[in-house]
């Protein structure tokens, strides 16, 4: 697979019409909606970067955005948006990866309020650099609130999205190393169709009048 302007615009506005459809089905269950509404986050995220690749990377507005949305938003609102839609038995245990989403996206709100993000395009990706310290923990952590929220939640349809998501990680690290976070971002963000069916299928039944 390759990326571009074009290609992240069209995947960014397909996957937003998904997002759309799943907060329209989940408005009667509530606790639903932060999950239900993460395509249309991840389709937003999506067109931004192809406004990323018009600027030719850089460290104007779009690439500040994007890096926003990938690094603290999403390292908080997946484990919330968890934790809102989990069963009772499984909320205790989510209190860990979502502890570990509070102090990951503090940290990068810290680092991106402090320092520079640029972004290079590179080939057919983008490569995003921030100079990040010690990135191996500020991975752990990302990775045990966003993958290790979905593997512990107690419902299949989410242990199969953070199935495929930390699938579409392993993936990235090994073909696109330097661009890992602008590729997988962009796998999570089709895998979130897994996210509309999981949505279709816990909407309550229409009452008969």
């Amino acid at each position: 697979m390759c990326w571009s302007a074009t290609a992240d615009l069209v995947a960014g506005t397909g996957i937003g019409a998904v997002g759309v459809v799943s907060v329209a089905l989940a408005a009667r269950r509530p606790r639903d909606l932060p999950l239900a509404a993460l395509p249309l986050l991840l389709g937003a995220h999506q067109i931004i970067e192809s406004a990323v690749w018009r600027d030719d990377g850089g460290s104007g507005p779009a690439t500040v955005a994007w890096a926003v949305i990938a690094l603290p938003l999403l390292a908080l609102w997946v484990p919330a948006g968890v934790l809102c839609a989990a069963p009772p038995a499984a909320r205790r245990r989510l209190l860990v990866p979502i502890a570990a989403g509070a102090v990951t996206a503090t940290a990068l709100a810290y680092v991106l309020a402090t320092r520079a993000v640029t972004a290079e395009i590179r080939g057919h990706t983008v490569g995003y650099s921030l100079g990040l310290p010690r990135p191996e923990l500020i991975v752990v952590g990302y990775l045990l609130a966003t993958i290790g929220s979905l593997l512990l939640s107690g419902d299949r349809g989410l242990v199969l999205f953070g199935v495929l998501v930390a699938v579409g990680a392993a993936v990235c690290v090994a073909l696109w190393h330097r661009e890992y976070i602008s590729t997988w971002c962009a796998f999570a963000a089709v895998c979130s169709v897994v996210l509309l069916l999981w949505v279709a299928r816990r909407r309550p039944p229409d009452r008969k009048r």
